[in-house]
């Protein structure tokens, strides 16, 4: 059986998977961080899901200015902004 996943476009129903998330799960802090994360660079979670520590921070433990991936679902590459190269404040950027 296919399941159907359509886009929140309400944002009372947005706001309300946020808290499920959030509150709702024993792993819910993880669950609500890989949402934001996802949403933010408009990430498929499969694709949030394949990110590892070394693809955003350095071994120093900065973070690093772009992250290159592929995406699962089609495998075509992306590059992510991650830090606002002016200021060096952390940023969630979409891709382009």
């Amino acid at each position: 059986m296919q399941q159907v996943v359509l886009p929140i476009k309400d944002s009372n129903v947005l706001k309300e998977v946020q808290a499920t998330l959030l509150n709702n799960f024993k792993a819910g802090q993880r669950n609500y961080t890989i949402f934001q994360i996802g949403k933010a660079m408009l990430l498929r979670v499969s694709d949030v899901m394949c990110l590892k520590q070394a693809d955003i921070f350095h071994p120093d433990g900065s973070i690093k200015q772009n992250a290159f991936i592929h995406d699962k679902k089609t495998g075509k590459p992306n590059m992510l902004y991650l830090l606002n190269q002016f200021n060096g404040s952390f940023i969630v950027s979409p891709r382009l």
